[in-house]
């Protein structure tokens, strides 16, 4: 049997395993960490067979564009896309004001990571980060960091270890941050002395639009645009997945390809090719587009928070009127 298909069932940490134990030495040298109490933390976290059965199962086929638009694309998404902005309308509109992302993108965010807050995960992070940590050797260094940032996330923020839920690869809350970017990138937008990504909507909000604004985001520019290829299109097909533009809006159009915009010609931009339901469909994305990208790295990604988002500011609309 391979390690990835070594059965393994809940139980307890073992303190006395020898990576356990290095790991706690870490802790206690690098971070002044209380001995007691971090071996209390790791005696309450149990091993989950289920969790690498998941991170272990082979990915399914790859999606084509237009299936995994269909996936976050729905009527029943975008209405409660709706329903989430009259909700929190108020807090949404203040973080877009001091922060300069775009409501749609904020909208497109949360529902596409997770339908708007109802699918955050049934894994306790405590024992989802320590299963990875230390019984799935093929990214055990990575999940061992972010148990590491766990653990200092806890006791920075006064929360119970045994009480945070996640996915089963320790994705937190409704913005599905990992500990390392709740550390980072998480905010404390009600200003009631809490970092709350789970139950605290204006953190939420709010720490999404952090995350993206330090990943670049410039206020008032555009995301992405529709293109077609022009009869003297001299360009090369593009990569279906590049994660950063290596053309301008000026060397995109003497190639040929035909779009709209008010960007300036040196504007960073790039071709986008995704297999729609009719023939590939073409896309130019700007920088805008690419610090989404940054969220998660998938154009397709991308492409179906902002096209989610601007759905959902329609339906909206809809309703006002």
């Amino acid at each position: 049997m391979t390690a990835l298909a070594l059965p393994v069932t809940a139980g307890a940490i073992d303190l006395e395993r020898a990576e356990v134990k290095a790991f706690i030495e870490r802790m206690v040298d690098e971070h002044g960490y209380e001995r007691a109490e971090l071996e209390a933390a790791l005696t309450a976290a149990e091993t989950q067979g289920s969790i690498l059965e998941a991170i272990s199962r082979p990915a399914e086929k790859t999606l084509a564009w237009h299936e995994y638009r269909d996936i976050f694309l729905t009527e029943e998404r975008i209405a409660a896309g709706a329903e989430f902005w009259r909700t929190h309308e108020e807090a949404l509109r203040r973080i877009s004001e001091e922060t300069g992302v775009s409501c749609e993108v904020l909208v497109g965010i949360i529902g596409v990571e997770t339908y708007f807050g109802r699918i955050t995960g049934r894994y306790r992070v405590l024992d989802a980060l320590a299963t990875l940590a230390f019984d799935y050797p093929p990214r055990a260094d990575f999940f061992r960091r972010e148990l590491e940032q766990f653990l200092l996330l806890v006791r920075e923020e006064g929360m119970d270890a045994t009480q945070a839920m996640g996915s089963y690869a320790g994705a937190m809350g409704a913005p599905q941050f990992m500990p390392s970017s709740f550390r980072a990138y998480a905010v404390d937008s009600s200003n009631d002395g809490r970092r709350d990504i789970w139950t605290d909507w204006q953190d939420v909000i709010g720490s999404v639009a952090n995350y993206i604004v330090q990943h670049g985001w410039k206020r008032g520019l555009p995301v992405i645009t529709q293109a077609t290829l022009g009869s003297n299109w001299q360009g090369t097909k593009p990569d279906r997945n590049p994660l950063s533009p290596t053309e301008t809006i000026g060397s995109l159009s003497r190639q040929g390809v035909l779009f709209s915009t008010d960007l300036p010609a040196d504007h960073k931009g790039q071709l986008l090719v995704l297999e729609g339901k009719d023939g590939d469909e073409y896309w130019v994305g700007f920088h805008n587009f690419f610090v989404i990208t940054r969220y998660n790295r998938s154009v397709m990604y991308a492409l179906a928070v902002h096209q989610l988002g601007r759905e959902v500011a329609l339906e909206v609309q809809r309703r006002a009127s």
